[in-house]
């Protein structure tokens, strides 16, 4: 079958649909006793050719081309007009019986490799996504069917499996963690649709985090040319083993700078497994939104050291709210290895299995309290957790009054709780108004918000926040940790009390 019959040219054109990622499994396992991985002896020093390898490794690299479903709301303008511009004119006597469809047919181009003699292939989830129809394309040009054993999102891997049986070449994969600046590293994929590409480069950076959207990865950086289309596809060591699976540049242009991203192997390794065991990933779930403990929040809470996550949030019959942990703790500690920030909190919590029992250390007030959480399984879609409405921002009685801080403060009432998903008798003080020399306005705070706590201490009068202020003061501290509540999210900021007198 043929899904793809362009010109070298549409085929470049094509590909700037996929976006520039990888993967990596062990393969081992999954092989007959008398198949083995490729394997070859690296040479000393610095190479003066990466032919050999190139030649071993790349039957096991194919191309990866995807027909799938498209939801045309998700068209930008400019796809639009050139939609309708391919389509010619319409006559309009036809509107009535005439109906675009909402999905439109799609095309993406991308990489993936061998792990097994079997036909398994690791690939990217975002070069699979809504795909109906998967071909891959071996080194020797043949064109294979293929079917999604399963993906995960969350770290954007997915494992195909070849239709037609047989015996086909494979590589294994490398623990990353012994990888150093500087090691030589060969990627090979199919850039903007030209397979069979091979570049080379060396580790740049270990352990990068891209940001929120990637909670679960640490990646490499390399500086081996990657492009779009490149998703999937390996990066090998000097002994030919995959040690990351390339999955994104940054780039000002579109093209690479130099600066790629690879999934490490011990983590491609892992989500693999559990897809082809199982054909999808389960991760442990705490049901709390937590942010990083900064210096500054370290300073308001008399720490010793910057380390843990604060819990700004919980979700209602979380496990979290039902194993004790309250807004405000810090976790410190899981099953005995100490937490570095919010990050690696996820990370820790994403590997524990669902229904089991974990200890938990978290520093409330001034003291580390043990937690004892049976954690849950992360739900697919946590949209709707939290509901999304907005408190009112002014006073319908006019009991607000002036505060520390510049300041004007009113009790939180049923109704502005209820709008928050707050609890009936959570305390708090909403923000009616906000002076020009208040140190709260430069740091986003605006009236309608609402105050819920101080240094952990709840706020139900101005004198509450009066005397976290004095208190701090006589403990010689500048700063003030508050817990900020906005529509559905609350979050902890630092404030300057220096002149709050």
């Amino acid at each position: 079958m043929k899904l793809f019959g362009m010109s070298a040219k549409s085929l470049i054109g094509a590909c700037f649909g996929a976006g520039a990622m990888a993967a990596i499994v062990w393969g081992p396992q999954m092989v007959s006793a008398d198949v083995e991985p490729i394997v070859i002896e690296a040479p000393s020093g610095a190479p003066l050719s990466f032919a050999d390898l190139i030649e071993r490794v790349s039957p096991a690299v194919v191309s990866v081309n995807v027909v799938s479903e498209q939801e045309r709301s998700e068209l930008s303008e400019m796809e639009r007009f050139f939609e309708r511009f391919r389509r010619g004119p319409r006559d309009d006597r036809d509107d009535d019986t005439e109906r675009e469809p909402s999905t439109r047919e799609a095309r993406s181009l991308g990489s993936g490799f061998f792990i097994s003699a079997e036909g398994h292939i690791v690939t990217n989830h975002h070069v699979v996504e809504n795909a109906v129809e998967i071909e891959i394309v071996l080194e020797d040009g043949r064109e294979l069917d293929a079917e999604l054993i399963g993906s995960d999102p969350q770290t954007d891997l997915a494992v195909i499996k070849v239709k037609e049986a047989g015996t086909y070449p494979f590589v294994e994969f490398q623990s990353s963690s012994t990888l150093r600046r500087g090691d030589w590293v060969i990627a090979l994929g199919n850039p903007f649709g030209l397979g069979g590409t091979a570049t080379a480069g060396i580790l740049s950076a270990n352990g990068r985090d891209l940001g929120n959207s990637n909670p679960y990865t640490d990646f490499l950086q390399i500086d081996a040319a990657i492009n779009r289309g490149n998703s999937g596809g390996p990066t090998f060591d000097l002994y030919g083993r995959v040690i990351g699976v390339n999955t994104a540049i940054f780039s000002p242009t579109g093209g690479s700078v130099g600066i790629g991203f690879a999934i490490p192997s011990d983590l491609a390794q892992d989500v693999t497994e559990k897809l082809i065991n199982g054909g999808r990933v389960s991760r442990g779930w705490l049901g709390v939104t937590i942010q990083d403990v900064t210096p500054d929040m370290a300073e308001a809470r008399g720490l010793d050291k910057v380390v843990g996550a604060i819990v700004a949030d919980l979700v209602p019959n979380s496990p979290a709210r039902e194993s004790g942990i309250e807004r405000g703790d810090i976790i410190v500690v899981i099953n005995g290895v100490e937490v570095q920030d919010a990050t690696d909190t996820t990370r820790i919590v994403g590997s524990l299995a669902a229904g089991s029992r974990n200890n938990f250390v978290v520093i409330r007030g001034n003291e580390r309290k043990l937690v004892v959480v049976t954690v849950g399984e992360r739900p697919q879609d946590l949209d709707g957790t939290f509901n999304s409405i907005e408190p009112r921002s002014e006073s319908d009685d006019g009991d607000a009054k002036e505060a520390p801080l510049g300041l004007y403060l009113r009790p939180l009432d049923p109704e502005t709780r209820e709008a928050l998903g707050l609890d009936d008798d959570e305390p708090g003080l909403v923000i009616d108004d906000i002076m020009s020399d208040s140190p709260l306005l430069e740091l986003g705070v605006r009236p309608g918000m609402v105050l819920l706590d101080a240094n952990g201490q709840p706020l139900n009068t101005i004198i509450d926040l009066d005397d976290a202020i004095r208190r701090a003061d006589a403990l010689g501290r500048d700063k003030l940790l508050l817990a900020i509540r906005f529509g559905a999210r609350t979050s902890y900021l630092t404030v300057d009390i220096s002149e709050a007198y």
